[in-house]
Order: structure tokens, then sequence, then C-alpha cells
């Protein structure tokens, strides 16, 4: 943000400020929740809604134009008797994930929970059940902490600002935004959320992006003024603990609490979203398995064990988080390609998990060679790349390497500092492990 302003007017400095919590100082049970969450180190993500049904991704009203009278029809047909909250929370945990971000309201419009100011909602559809309070009832009975995803957008509404909107132009409306109208009915289902459902742990916001010029351009001014200072001031007013991150794409504004990455590890803009740079917040990157965020019957390019494991340890390498998704299918089953990769990551944390939780970033940046993880008083260091014999640190922090070996057998590793450079031999070890990682006790006495 700092290198961005530089180049922007002064009105759009007046005009960013008016959308964030200006004066915002986090409660003391604010700080131990992000303290909490730079140690989780990994979510789960869970998009799922109506949108599910006709098995094309979650964007699938904009992207087929399909009107707000005829997306109306899929509420008829959501039934998922195949959902078991007990089984989602458990695969989480026992992928070794700490928290949930479960849609509870998608660009669509469609609202998981019981709503009182919304009859485009689950308790409207043959189902009948609420979504949202099984998942938060299953979080607090197993230890899960429950984030929550509220889209800013709708492409539904028609006091949704969509005149200046970048998505949502096809949906038949006819009506003229009114933003005070729909910023009040924001208010009052972000209450319902975070009245009706015990602990919530933070709000995922997304959208802001529909009214601003495209990733990348110098100006990104919002056409809007969200009125953030409202939102963010009511949802630390109801859940002071409860943590705020917004998809904006951009570095974060005042009165957020942690600042997240789409597709990206921070710093990196290999997706074109993430032109920010990363704050002194809290740190996410969220990511899919295949590459769709809902449900998508074609889409059969599922990401690795090892890459999944891969984009883990080096998201916990820059000091960040690691929400993995999934897109449940309409009926409520999860595809057995997601259930087998969460199984995996599961069991390979059980061996390698003290190298990723509670860590921080390493004293250098991810290399090809792989990256680093770190405690007050141990140095994990994660070879990621097949074939590699040596690890160079160079400018090691530390005087002395009181003993190195590798984390999953113990077994002692070759290391030694000279000139400031720590040399590691990695040796012939018969390790097939797709994250080799190796524990340097270390310390700044001689």
């Amino acid at each position: 943000m700092k290198i961005i302003i530089l180049s922007f007017t002064s009105c759009f400095i007046i005009s960013l400020f008016s959308l964030a919590q200006v004066n915002y100082q986090p409660t003391k049970e604010n700080l131990q929740a992000r303290q909490w969450f730079t140690d989780a180190r990994f979510g789960l993500f869970i998009h799922w809604g109506v949108f599910s049904i006709p098995c094309c991704g979650e964007w699938v009203m904009n992207n087929r134009g399909i009107t707000v009278k005829n997306y109306t029809n899929l509420m008829d047909f959501f039934n998922p008797v195949a959902f078991n909250a007990h089984e989602w929370v458990k695969l989480a945990k026992d992928a070794g994930m700490q928290y949930i971000t479960l849609i509870t309201r998608h660009h669509d419009g469609f609202s998981m929970w019981n709503t009182k100011y919304s009859v485009f909602n689950i308790m409207n559809t043959p189902y009948k059940k609420d979504v949202v309070k099984m998942i938060a009832d299953e979080c607090h009975q197993q230890g899960i902490k429950l984030f929550l995803y509220y889209s800013l957008l709708d492409w539904r509404r028609d006091d949704y600002p969509f005149e200046t909107g970048r998505t949502g132009q096809k949906s038949g409306r006819k009506g003229k935004g009114d933003y005070a109208s729909y910023l009040q009915f924001m208010k009052n289902q972000l209450t319902e959320l975070l009245t009706n459902y015990g602990s919530i742990a933070g709000i995922w916001f997304d959208g802001h992006w529909d009214q601003t010029a495209p990733e990348g351009e110098q100006n990104r001014t919002s056409r809007i003024d969200w009125r953030y200072d409202e939102i963010y001031s009511l949802i630390h007013k109801l859940q002071p603990q409860c943590l705020i991150g917004n998809n904006h794409h951009l570095e974060p504004f005042a009165g957020e609490d942690f600042q997240m990455f789409e597709k990206d590890l921070p710093g990196e803009n290999k997706g074109g979203l993430s032109f920010q740079q990363p704050s002194a917040l809290p740190l996410e990157t969220c990511e899919t398995i295949n590459n769709s965020w809902g449900y998508n019957i074609t889409d059969t390019t599922y990401k690795s064990n090892k890459e999944l494991i891969d984009y883990l340890v080096k998201a916990a390498g820059h000091g960040a988080n690691f929400l993995l998704n999934i897109g449940p299918m309409p009926n409520g089953a999860i595809q057995p390609e997601f259930i087998n990769r969460l199984h995996y990551i599961g069991n390979w944390l059980k061996i390698y998990g003290t190298s990723v939780y509670r860590t921080t970033g390493g004293y250098i940046k991810p290399q090809s060679w792989g990256c680093i993880t770190q405690t007050q008083n141990k140095m994990y260091v994660h070879v990621l790349q097949s074939g590699s014999t040596s690890v160079q640190l160079p400018q090691f922090p530390y005087a002395r390497i009181s003993r190195a070996y590798w984390l999953k057998n113990g077994k002692p590793v070759q290391v030694a500092i000279q000139n400031k450079n720590a040399s590691i031999v990695l040796g012939n070890d018969d390790m097939q492990d797709e994250d080799r990682v190796i524990v340097l006790e270390v310390s700044n006495e001689n």
C-alpha cells in the first residue's frame, strides 16, 4: 500500500480511510486470537451451496448469465442428504487442520443458515436444515475454530450497487442500487452469524474487487464507500476476538486482523491477483486441490500430495497459514480425490507437524531447494527438491549449532558454520519423503 499510495491522489487517500475502521485498537482477546491463528498454520476452506448443483463451479450464475428468476429454481433442488457435519469436521481434524472457513453466503446471494433477512436460504430448500449451525456445533464439539466466509457483493439483490460492479451484469436486475439499504442488510446478517452460532474465530470477506479496476491497475479505488468503519466496528463489538480478513487483493485496511493471498504465496504473484505486499499482520494463503473452488464435475486437474505438502511447507516458510479448499458435491458428499489427499497430509503432519505448527517463517525466503521454518531454539530445514545432496544457508544468524538431525528418525546430519555460512551435507539418505526435514538446534552462545 505504501508504494501505491504515493502515486495516488490525495482524494484517494481520504476515500481509503473512509473505508477503514479508523483508530482501531485490537483488544487483548483479539491479539491472543491473532497469535493462535499464526500458530495454527493449516485450515480447511469449504465452498458449498446451491451453486454446486450445476457442477461447474461457484461462479456459474455469472459465467452462464443466469437470471435471478431462473437461478432461484436451484433452491428447489438442493437436498444434500449425504451431508454429515460430524464427518466433515472430523475430516479436517484428521488432516491436521486447526480451523474451518465455511461459505455462508457467496456472490449468488444464497444464505446457508436460518436467516430472517432473505428468503433465498437453506431453510426454504427441501433440506430445511441450518448448515451453518450444524457445522458450528461440530466445530465447537471437536475443538476446531470456525471462520465464516461472507460475500460483500451480490448478483441477486436489487439494492446492491450492481450498476458499478464488474460482475453479475446478466442477472436481469432492473432496480437501482441503494447501498444504505444493502449495508443494513449485511449488518443484519452479520449480527445473526455473530449472535446465534457461538464463538466465531473470524469473518472472511470477499468481493470488494467487484467495485474496483482490475488487479494490477495503478488506481484501484473502490467506486463505492463500503463503510467498513461500520461493518468492522460491528463485528469487533459483537465478538472482540473475531478476526477480520478481506480478500480485496490490496494491502490491509485499518480494522483488519489478518491478510490473505488468493492462490499465491505471500510476496508472489503467479496468479495475477496478488500485487499487494505482505504486511505485519498474520498471513494466510488459500488454494484449491484442483482448479475449482466450488464443485466442478469436469475439473480433474488434481494437485498431487507432493504439490500440496510443498505448498503447506512453503506457506509456513513465508510465515503464512495454508487454507486448503474443498468443493463438496451437491448431495453433501466429498469426492474421494479430496478425502484421499487430506488423509495423506494428515498422516504426513503426524510425523512432521512440529516443523509447521507454531513456527515462524525462515530467516531467508523459500529457495529452489526448499525453505526454513523456525522456533525460538530450533530451525527446521525443509528439503523439497529431490536429488539435493547439500544445502547452503548464507548469512546464518546463529553462532552455534549444538545438534543437527533428521526429524523423522533422529539420525545425525553433518553440518558446519564457516564465515557465517552454514553448510549441511545431506549424504545419500534413503528417505523418499516429499519433504526431508532437518532439525538444527541453534543458539548464539559460543
